[in-house]
This record gives structure tokens, sequence and C-alpha cells, in this order.
């Protein structure tokens, strides 16, 4: 089998490379996407919160406006043991753009649930980092950080075991809704959920009294909240596709000219005694061979892509690619699956003339 691989280098390569390029663009696009939602969960969960209450309908969960009446509102519907409101300022981190800063009262959940790493609590006119965005800014305690055009002491650098809210700075609220182009409204409630409530419940309840507001808890309720995503989601759907069937024209392609190049072959084999099940058998053994090679390359690739096109955006520090086992699983399953894909279109091309009568060919 693999002798009839290497023999074939050309055929096999292409191969190779029709199924590597499928894998390449579903795990790239399955990490990125990932990635996207996890960052938009963290949001959601600034602060340990259950449930984080956005404006409705939005392309971008950071650009949230509620009405300050609405802190009120949420604090009164059953089940909610706490509420946080959060000011989310982007672009505001002038030495890192897509970096954001959280603007939380002193006295919040959000603040005191912040474990910190050196320093001390922040006050009115000063700032806690991140210690992943201390490591960006290269920033310590005790020294300043420039948050939209303003030098503040750096009070503490705090981890909190949110990726998203370490990579960012959190300020009081007050000096956040100053800095904000609507100081009026708030960004989002962070909500802490009551033992013995559901969060179905308390969502439900909270949606209810808040018209064109959206409570979210798991990642996978932000497509109905932030259109962006949703838009994303179905843009790497269509292009993971395109990708697909643009590997599945290679396969399938050079798997036909293979049994072309191999009838004379066949025809030996079925002289020989050999059945076209034991035929079939290796053109499947030979085609998950170079599926196996293949989906190895594309998942190296995936991963490298993914990780190329964060660069490409600067968007390193709000996006992180999902790099988990079930990604690169379902990587492996789409170059399995071209692979028998051809193995098949190839057994099928076989069977439909008989074998000895190719004994004459190639």
């Amino acid at each position: 089998m693999a002798v009839n691989v290497l023999r074939r280098w050309g055929r096999s390569t292409l191969t190779t490379l029709g199924v590597a390029v499928g894998v390449t663009t579903v795990v790239a696009l399955l990490a990125l996407t990932g990635g996207l939602n996890n960052s938009a969960g963290d949001l959601a969960h600034l602060g340990r919160a259950d449930l984080g209450v956005f404006q409705a309908g939005l392309a971008d969960l950071t650009a949230s406006s509620l009405p300050p009446s609405t802190l009120t509102t949420i604090q009164h519907q059953s089940g909610v043991a706490k509420t946080t409101p959060v000011q989310i300022l982007a672009g505001a981190v002038a030495a890192e753009p897509s970096m954001l800063a959280f603007g939380a009262e002193a006295s919040s959940f959000l603040s005191r649930r912040l474990v910190i790493d050196s320093g001390h609590r922040f006050g009115s006119d000063e700032v806690m980092v991140g210690s992943g965005a201390a490591q960006t800014l290269h920033v310590h305690a005790g020294q300043t950080l420039a948050i939209d055009g303003r030098r503040l002491p750096v009070a503490a650098i705090y981890s909190s075991g949110i990726p998203l809210e370490d990579s960012g700075v959190v300020l009081g609220l007050a000096l956040a809704r100053q800095i904000s182009d609507r100081p009026e409204a708030l960004s989002m409630v962070a909500v802490s959920i009551a033992t013995g409530y559901s969060e179905a419940r308390v969502k439900a309840e909270i949606e209810r009294a808040v018209p064109g507001a959206a409570a979210i808890g798991a990642p996978g309720e932000l497509e109905r909240v932030d259109t962006n995503s949703r838009i994303i989601h179905e843009a790497a759907v269509i292009v993971a596709i395109l990708a697909l069937l643009l590997g599945a024209v290679v396969v399938l392609n050079t798997m036909a000219m293979a049994v072309l190049e191999r009838a004379g072959e066949f025809g030996i084999l079925a002289a020989v005694g050999w059945s076209p099940l034991r035929i079939a058998r290796l053109l499947l053994g030979e085609s998950l061979l170079l599926s196996l090679v293949g989906a190895g390359v594309g998942l190296g690739l995936g991963v490298a892509a993914a990780q190329l096109v964060v660069g490409a955006l600067n968007v390193a520090v709000f996006v992180s690619p999902s790099i988990t086992l079930w990604v690169l699983a379902r990587g492996l399953i789409v170059g399995l699956a071209l692979g028998a894909g051809g193995a098949l279109f190839a057994t099928w091309r076989v069977m439909r003339v008989p074998l000895i009568e190719t004994l004459g060919r190639g």
C-alpha cells in the first residue's frame, strides 16, 4: 500500500493537498469562531457574573447602551442577588487600541472578585491592569497608563481567571462614564443569581421587565443578540463549504485519474484472483493513508492560519483562537471523510468495468 502511494507521488501529493485544503480551512474557521464566542462569552461573565444584560439587536456587544433606570429594574426582579453596572470602553487604551477598559464601582462584586497580584485596589482616579494586559503593555503597579489621553496611576495588577477580563483594564465607573461618548448610559449590567433560582427563569423575567434588553448566559446564546457573531458564523459556514467542495473536487479528480492509470494493474489483480471487494479495500486503504497525511498537514496549517489571521487583524488582545481537541477531531474527521469519499468514487469507477477486460490497457 505504502509502496503504491510513494510510487505515484504526483497523484499522492495532489490528493494530500486536496485533503489539506479542506482541513486547514475548517480548523482555522472553527478555531476563530470558537475564540470569538469565548471572548463574547467572557464579556457576559465579567466579574464571574451569571448573566450579562445588554442592549439587544446590536452588531457589537461593546456598543451596548442601556438607560440607568435598567439597573433598578433588574435589581427588583426575583432571583437577582447582586448587580453591577459596567461601562465598556473600546479603543480607550492608547498603547493598545484593541484592548477593552471596564468601568465599575470599587465596591461592586466585579471589582471585589479580582485577585490583586501586586499593588492595592483602585481609587477614583486610578486604574487596575489585568495580568495579561500588564504583560502586553509592560506596566507594573505604581506606573501610569494613558486612558483616553489621561495619564492614570496603575494601582494594581489583578487576575480574575477570565481571559478577556485579564486582558483588559478596570477603572472607576464614574471616570469611565466621563470618558465614554454615552455618559448617561450603561454598557451592561452584570447579574449574580440567587441560590435556588434557575438561569432560564431569571433571564426570562429580566427580558420581560426590560424591553429591548437581552440577558446572556451561555456563549451559544450570543448569535441572537450580537449580529456580528451571527454574520461571522454564517460566513464561516459558507467559506468552509466552498473549501470542502474544492478539496473534494481535487481528491475526486485525482482518484479518477489514478483509476484510469492503474486500469491494467487492476486487471492483473483480478486475473490472479483478487475480488472487486479486495481491490476496493486496497483503494480505501491507500486513500485513507493519504487522508491521514493530508489531515496532519491541514491540522498544523489550520492552527497556524488561525494565529496568523488574529495577528494580521491586530485583535490578539481581544480574541485567542480556540484550539481544542474537538476542533482538531472535527478537522481529522473532515480529512478522513474526503479520503473515504475519494476511495468510494474510485471503487465505483473500478466496479463499472469488468476488470479482466482492462488487461490490454495501460
